[in-house]
């Protein structure tokens, strides 16, 4: 079992800071300006999308797996409407993703089933730990999307599957 536990856990990690490392690229393309555009009032511009996944990553994994105080005002992260510098957010992220997998690889396999109590979910450190990648993920897509929009960029996160790459025909 502890093979699981620890291909589980390793995955999570790796997975975590491979989005968090989209976000922050994201953020360094685009300006102050870019990171809090918003279409329309009933859109979150990316500077909220990446206030909400740290707010959403401290109160999952630093609160309820990690045992932290929950200091979380999610209505503040989708409130803001600037304030926060490109830079800071990104430092934000770092820390927050820095510290968040700290607490996910100190996991041990016996809290893989334990139960935590998280936005009123009950729910085991496992499913807790996939919910904060699936949420995650979730934003990263939109944050990339958002960015490719505001610079007309490819970013290149798969340049590996290019036609030069593979030998393989898409119909």
């Amino acid at each position: 079992m502890s093979e699981i536990r620890d291909l589980f856990i390793d995955f999570s990690v790796r997975k975590l800071e491979l989005l968090a490392s989209r976000i922050d690229d994201c953020l360094s393309r685009l300006d102050d300006n870019q990171v809090w555009l918003r279409d329309s009032e009933n859109m979150n511009a990316v500077g909220n999308l990446v206030l909400h996944v740290c707010g959403n990553v401290r109160q999952w994994a630093l609160s309820a797996i990690g045992g932290a105080q929950d200091i979380r005002q999610r209505d503040a992260e989708f409130g803001a409407r600037d304030g926060v510098s490109r830079d800071d957010l990104r430092r934000m992220l770092g820390d927050t993703i820095g510290q968040a997998t700290k607490v996910i690889r100190g996991v041990t396999e016996q809290r893989l089933t334990e139960r935590v109590t998280v936005q009123k979910y009950t729910l085991s450190v496992l499913e807790a730990i996939y919910t904060i990648l699936e949420h995650f993920g979730q934003h990263t897509g939109q944050i990339i999307f958002a960015t490719k929009l505001l610079t007309g960029e490819d970013l290149g996160y798969y340049a590996h599957l290019t036609k030069a790459a593979h030998s393989e025909r898409t119909p």
